[in-house]
């Protein structure tokens, strides 16, 4: 690591900031206890000290991942002595799992020969007496998790400001184990390793893990659980434990790397008994100088100082590179929330305020409905088809239409005549007989608006449905921060809608009405239409008396069969054709008439919704009881909108002070440089 420095900027605008990360010897020349590690320099703590602010501030709940050593191991692996070793103090020991909650350790040299521990929990810190420490933690943990044997993922942070530490920050998780003890839920494991992939998975982990010497590496939860998320394994450190207890062919296990440690191993011997942490040391070193295997081993894979040294050059390796992320990160979470928080409703705090912000939503609502049902424009909803209002109208006109015209396709050709010449007969009178009956032509006419009545009021039916859901879609989008508005504006336009659906109903009804009623047209295609189609009456009587024909073709018609008209008068054949071709050119007179209504009834209808009636229903709902008075409850945000803000400005706090925080560590890593 040495003369090797890490370039981390907060964006590409910001300066560059040249991160050394050297290790310097620290002078231990008057200290009672021998170091097992050189210390960070003064560059390089701020880095240190900056992560393990960011961590307390909870950063890593907005979304914010934070470099960390992770320590996992399977349960009995020797974890807690290595955490002792590196510590220099005692930690809870016992049957079952004595790390019941993430505690995170933050290590940190310092030159006094007085040690400072304190325990950082539930928003409190505890100051502890070294000699007291595993009490403490055990007290803290009962706290946290309960003084059954339960686990948590609450946190527990320990500080030890120890002369000869090296200065790390790691995160202890619980010992992985698959049979529970008694006292233990049945789903511990479960919990466990749930536990352990929230903290592993992201890249910015370092997974330290611990293995014994006397298991099958392959073997171990741990490895399996740090293989899920890191295959390639060069986020994993393997220490291994109990070197002495199983020291035969552990050279070859290390050496052979079958699990795949990306970073490497080192092997340690575990403190036996009342050994204090410096005579462990001793017997570590004597270990792996003189024992006939292990000192056959590279030096520069066993001991615990060598493991301090790999976790702190570690560290500083991962601080650096993830530096720039971590600003970034920062800056743009902390942007997003504050535009989210701008463009939140503001809190209304007078009647006149609650009045401009009723009439703004109002007409917001009132231009959207004219973009979307008058002008055919749909920029609001470019995805969502069913809201691309002018459009849909159009659909269902077109299928009005298409339905209105089947009416005409769909009419019987094996009785061609029969219908007519029925009529004809009944609506005889005492008259000459020459003339075509003006009630007969009534009543076929009709007949066939009584087939086709039930179309235009379906029409009306389901254009006010399609219309109302717009309308009501538009309102609640406009009004979605206020829920009593939002009630009160969809009531408004449901009754409104109600009211204009049933006039529409009714108009159109009339217009049926009217159809039955009498025929009457100026337009000039009905008389050129029937004198076209009657033109063929002459071949029709032709080919009704030649009987070689059973069916012929006539336009306007198609096939035709003309075999029971053969017998028939040939007055009344006459008549009758007279008759059905008079239908048939006014016929396509009235189905025109009542699809071209249909579309200038809705047209207006809605332009008279959109422009006058909804804005004056929605007054009449809100204002016209009191006068206004009751706007601003009206217009209470809702405690789903009032939660949403109160986070969103603890979030802008939490991510500004963690800004600071960083601003405040480049400061001075800057400064050195000057």
């Amino acid at each position: 690591m040495g003369g090797d420095h890490r370039h981390a900027s907060s964006s590409s605008s910001s300066p560059e900031i040249v991160l050394p990360l050297a290790l310097v010897p620290v002078d231990f020349e008057e200290a009672d206890v021998a170091p097992i590690i050189s210390s960070y320099n003064d560059h390089v703590r701020p880095l240190l000290d900056a992560i393990d602010r960011l961590r307390l501030l909870q950063v890593m709940k907005e979304g914010i991942q934070l470099p960390t050593i992770v320590v996992v191991g399977d349960q009995s692996s020797g974890k807690s002595s290595v955490l002792e070793s590196l510590a220099g103090i005692h930690l809870p020991r016992g049957h079952g799992i004595c790390t019941r909650v993430p505690l995170i350790m933050r290590l940190q040299n310092q030159d006094t020969a007085e040690p400072e521990l304190f325990l950082e929990y539930s928003e409190k810190t505890v100051t502890v007496e070294e000699d007291h420490i595993t009490d403490a933690i055990s007290h803290a943990t009962d706290e946290i998790a309960g003084s059954g044997k339960g686990i948590s993922n609450t946190p527990l942070t320990l500080v030890v400001k120890k002369n000869g530490v090296p200065d790390l920050t790691m995160v202890d998780l619980p010992g992985i184990t698959r049979v529970p003890v008694h006292g233990q839920p049945e789903n511990i494991y479960e919990q466990v390793a749930e536990m352990i992939m929230e903290y592993i998975k992201p890249e910015e982990s370092i997974i330290l893990n611990v293995l014994s010497a006397t298991v099958d590496f392959s073997t171990c939860e741990s490895i399996r659980m740090s293989q899920q998320v890191d295959r390639s394994g060069q986020r994993t450190l393997a220490v291994v434990t109990k070197a002495d207890k199983s020291p035969e062919g552990l050279r070859e296990k290390v050496s052979s790397n079958d699990v795949n440690i990306g970073l490497g191993y080192v092997c340690v011997r575990n403190r036996v008994g009342d050994e204090s942490f410096e005579e462990a040391r001793r017997e570590e070193e004597n270990l792996f100088e003189t024992h006939p295997l292990l000192s056959k081993m590279d030096k520069s894979i066993v001991g615990i100082p060598v493991l301090a040294e790999k976790l702190v050059q570690v560290q500083a390796n991962i601080i650096s590179g993830c530096l720039p992320k971590i600003v970034m990160n920062i800056n743009e979470k902390l942007s997003a929330n504050v535009m989210e928080l701008e463009k939140m409703p503001k809190i209304l705090s007078s009647h006149a305020e609650a009045m401009t912000t009723f009439m703004q939503i109002i007409g917001s609502a009132k231009e959207s409905l004219r973009k979307i049902l008058l002008r055919g424009e749909f920029d609001e909803y470019p995805d969502d088809k069913q809201m691309h209002g002018s459009a849909r109208l159009v659909e269902m006109l077109n299928n009005y239409s298409n339905e209105l015209h089947k009416s005409v396709e769909n009419e019987q050709t094996d009785d061609f005549l029969i219908e007519e010449i029925k009529v004809l007969e009944e609506a005889k009178g005492i008259e000459l007989p020459n003339f075509l009956s003006h009630s007969a032509f009534l009543s076929i006419l009709q007949r066939k608006v009584d087939r086709i009545s039930s179309m235009p009021t379906d029409c009306v039916e389901q254009t006010w449905d399609y219309i109302e859901s717009v309308v009501i879609a538009i309102l609640k989008r406009h009004s979605e921060d206020y829920p009593q508005l939002k009630l009160a504006t969809t009531r408004a336009a449901k009754s409104l809608i109600s009211k204009m659906k049933e006039q529409s109903m009714n108009r159109v009804l009339e217009i049926v009405q009217m159809e039955k009623l009498t025929d009457y047209t100026c337009n000039p295609d009905y008389m050129s239409e029937w004198g076209k189609l009657l033109s063929q009456q002459q071949k029709l009587m032709e080919d009704v008396r030649n009987c070689y024909y059973s069916s012929i073709t006539i336009e306007g018609w198609g096939t035709i069969k003309i075999e029971h008209l053969r017998g028939k008068s040939e007055t009344i054949l006459q008549q009758a054709f007279d008759l059905k071709t008079r239908m048939k050119a006014y016929w396509k007179v009235v189905l025109r008439r009542l699809l071209d209504t249909m579309a200038l009834l809705l047209k207006f209808n809605v332009h008279n919704l959109v422009t006058k009636e909804m804005d004056r229903e929605i007054f009449m709902e809100l204002l016209g009881a009191d006068g206004g008075k009751s706007i601003e409850r009206i217009l209470e945000e809702s405690p789903g909108i009032a939660g949403k803000r109160e986070r969103l400005k603890s979030s802008i706090g939490l991510l500004r002070e963690s800004k600071e925080v960083v601003a405040q560590m480049m400061d001075k890593v800057a400064s050195y440089g000057d």
